[in-house]
């Protein structure tokens, strides 16, 4: 496998890396720390083993349930799937039942999270009461770091981090911290734009690597339209939808009447229907793009920043270590709104509502050595690198 290093290269990825929002604390794996990277089916292996079995033994010691209480697991990874699955390593190290269902997701990006919890959501209604099912959402980099010289499959290994979470939902209230509510898939893979937003291929050297779009940030805001038009109506107030309506009449009332011009759709203030916005951690200019799209503020958009720079894009585990921000800040409250946004290959965006019931009683998540030195002042950039 050929391994390709030259000065342009290496200078575009230190200009994206300063223009990033990433800090100095986020983590890579043991792979990366070789020339050339370790890319192994060892080293994904590692890689996956301690991520993956630290976010389940978090969750098992934050919560009253054992391994035997689960039911349902589902496991999500989008590039690295090896034989046996995530799931049944789950399964083996934990010692789970015969009888559980397991579920492994693999290649739906950085939105696998979300869709994850959607699953669980739509198995939880069709099953017995007490039904508990875990989910593990993480990406494994180890083998998926690219060594050619294209720049739109660089950026790949300068934004991903390492990173996994687990949560654990039921369809009995006994215990819960938060109530899920609303959610609501968009899908743009019809459009070949979007289809190849993302996409995993070889470049001309057979290298592979994951190709981000130049228009990433933009086809993430149009799939984020398409979404809202489906999730508004849901969760919005009245009052709220009425000014939306009024707008969309006006504009229709416009055009029928043959004037010139155009009539500005109200945009619809979700801060009426949420007092807290988990947007993916993707890259600045996503998070960009989603707080100019709804009209948020910096203090809105906080815990996503911060979240990329002190753990990088951790893909589908990222709005989970957003929450985990608020409650370290000590923002979440009682009867507390939540509105979750995720972006991945295919497009796919996703919107998940949750109301909190029950505060965190502590902060001893993965902020807890470093939420004293938050928030930290991002410095202003250029938007070309």
């Amino acid at each position: 496998m050929p391994y390709l290093v030259d000065e342009e290269s290496v200078a575009f990825a230190i200009r994206l890396l300063e223009r990033s929002g990433l800090g100095d604390e986020t983590c890579v794996p043991d792979a990366y720390h070789y020339m050339p990277p370790d890319r192994s089916l060892r080293a994904s292996r590692d890689e996956s083993e301690l991520v993956i079995f630290s976010a389940v033994d978090d969750v098992f010691a934050r919560s009253a349930l054992t391994p035997a209480d689960i039911d349902v697991l589902i496991v999500n990874c989008s590039i690295f799937t090896p034989t046996p699955v995530f799931a049944d390593m789950v399964v083996n190290r934990y010692k789970l039942r015969a009888e559980v269902q397991n579920v492994n997701l693999s290649g739906m990006g950085c939105s696998a999270g979300l869709v994850s919890v959607g699953l669980a959501k739509n198995l939880l209604q069709v099953s017995p009461p007490g039904t508990n099912v875990l989910i593990v959402s993480t990406e494994i980099l180890s083998s998926q770091y690219y060594v050619g010289t294209e720049r739109a499959m660089l950026l790949p290994n300068c934004l991903f981090r390492m990173g996994a979470a687990a949560m654990i939902l039921s369809n009995s209230p006994d215990h819960a911290r938060f109530r899920l509510g609303r959610v609501v898939r968009t899908v743009t893979a019809a459009r070949d734009s979007d289809y190849r937003c993302v996409f995993q291929e070889e470049d001309e050297q057979g290298n592979t690597g994951i190709r981000l779009s130049k228009d990433l940030a933009t086809t993430a805001g149009h799939a984020l339209k398409s979404n809202i038009a489906a999730f508004g109506p849901l969760v919005l107030p009245a009052s709220e939808q009425l000014l939306v309506a009024i707008s969309f009449l006006k504009r229709k009332l416009k055009q029928l009447s043959g004037h010139a011009g155009k009539v500005r759709l109200y945009r619809p203030d979700f801060r009426t229907a949420f007092e807290h916005f988990c947007i993916h951690a993707g890259g600045r200019g996503v998070i960009d793009e989603v707080q100019h799209g709804l009209g948020l503020s910096d203090d809105d958009v906080e815990a996503s920043r911060m979240t990329l720079h002190r753990f990088g894009n951790t893909s589908s585990s990222s709005v989970l270590y957003e929450l985990a921000y608020l409650e370290a800040k000590g923002r979440m409250k009682r009867g507390d709104r939540v509105w979750m946004i995720s972006f991945g290959a295919g497009f796919d965006c996703n919107s998940v509502a949750w109301e909190c019931i029950k505060p965190a009683p502590d902060a001893d998540g993965p902020w807890v050595d470093c939420i004293h030195r938050y928030p930290v002042q991002l410095p202003e950039i250029a938007k070309d690198v």
